[in-house]
């Protein structure tokens, strides 16, 4: 057993062996290096690595200063410096590839017609929507600013029924143990509640005054989005109560809407709130809200797929970020299980930029 291992041990090192030896250009070295801070991979191991690496371009004192710059090691350093003196006879490595140009924002026209389908679909979504029950898992954290506290945080998971056009919850479970008889208002610290369906229309209320204008073009989760930017006035705003001190402040906001160029339908909006008086004790709240199609019997319907809040307030910065899968039609409750329900992946989250020059199709046209 002891002569297979070392054999295979000897065959490792000499696969490891030639593959640092394959002649590398710039720009892998540069990936190489990247990604061993990125990791905070060894610093003696990679530049030994970097040592069997033969360039076929110009490796620039420039570029070693710019890894030097985002944290390469000192031995990694000395390595990168030797390479780029044994490639300074060779030809310098070609400039990156330039970047498409930005797809040109929307006609005016185009723009006036989707700001009227976004008001359209906002004021009515929840009109739109069936009866259902759905498990909403809230992962909340609470991260003190000053000394002598601890972080504190939890998991809570409540059925939401959603029924003509009201919600309500009922708490199930709390760090993985059953809690029959907690009611939602008896959590404590940040509770939210309705923010999908009222953030949404009181943006679009002709009443509230709101400004918006084109922002940028993105794609999340797959789909083209147009994205606007928007701001609310104070007169309208986003009203916040502080519990401790018993104080009550109605605040400006601003954010930006995803609108799905194609399904027409809102797939994000993000808010934050704005001027908050430098002596009310919460000063700034973020929302994040997602939507995803999901099916209830057979039937897409665009629903509730992540909410994100975070607050920060004068001793902590509190952070809600909940989940909402197991959709089933008003009635199912029994068919719903609790347990162990894994977060919505990062990527799934974030918006991508627009690379291609497609095109978007007009307002109204199929594409």
């Amino acid at each position: 057993m002891k002569a297979k291992l070392l054999l295979l041990c000897a065959l490792l090192f000499a696969a490891t062996v030639a593959l640092a030896q394959k002649a590398w250009t710039v720009a892998q070295v540069i990936d190489f290096v990247d990604s061993q801070i990125k990791l905070k991979g060894d610093d003696r191991a990679t530049a030994d690595y970097l040592k069997g690496v033969k360039l076929t371009q110009k490796l620039e004192p420039r570029d070693v200063e710019n890894l030097q710059a985002r944290g390469a090691g000192v031995r990694t350093l000395q390595a990168l410096r030797k390479l780029s003196e044994d490639s300074a006879s060779l030809a310098a490595a070609p400039p990156p590839p330039t970047p498409p140009p930005p797809k040109p924002p929307p006609s005016p026209a185009e723009l006036t017609a989707v700001l009227a389908a976004m008001k359209d679909y906002a004021l009515n979504y929840t009109k739109n929507l069936p009866n259902y029950v759905c498990v909403q898992i809230t992962r909340r954290r609470i991260e003190p600013t000053q000394r002598g506290y601890v972080p504190q945080g939890d998991e809570v998971q409540e059925l939401l029924s959603f029924v003509d056009g009201k919600e309500s919850y009922k708490v199930e479970m709390v760090n993985g143990k059953s809690q029959p008889n907690l009611k939602h208002e008896q959590l404590g610290g940040v509770v939210t509640s309705g923010e999908f369906g009222k953030l949404m229309s009181d943006i679009f209320d002709p009443a509230s005054g709101t400004e918006f204008h084109w922002d940028h073009w993105a794609t999340l989760r797959g789909p083209l989005m147009y994205v606007f930017a928007y701001s609310v006035p104070k007169s309208n705003g986003y009203s916040m109560y502080h519990g401790e001190s018993k104080r009550e402040y109605t605040s400006a906001y601003k954010g930006l809407i995803y609108f799905d160029v194609q399904a027409k339908v809102i797939s994000e909006i993000q808010m934050e709130t704005v001027g908050i008086p430098a002596d009310f004790p919460i000063h700034e709240v973020k929302i994040k809200l997602d939507y995803a199609p999901t099916k209830i019997s057979g039937q897409e319907y665009v629903l509730p797929y992540r909410f994100e809040l975070t607050s920060k307030e004068v001793s902590a910065e509190t952070t809600n970020r909940a989940d909402y899968r197991l959709y089933q039609k008003f009635g199912a409750e029994a068919s719903i299980t609790f347990g162990d329900i894994e977060p919505i992946p990062e990527d799934q989250l974030k918006e991508q930029p627009v690379t291609s020059p497609q095109k978007a199709p007009a307002a109204g046209q199929k594409k």
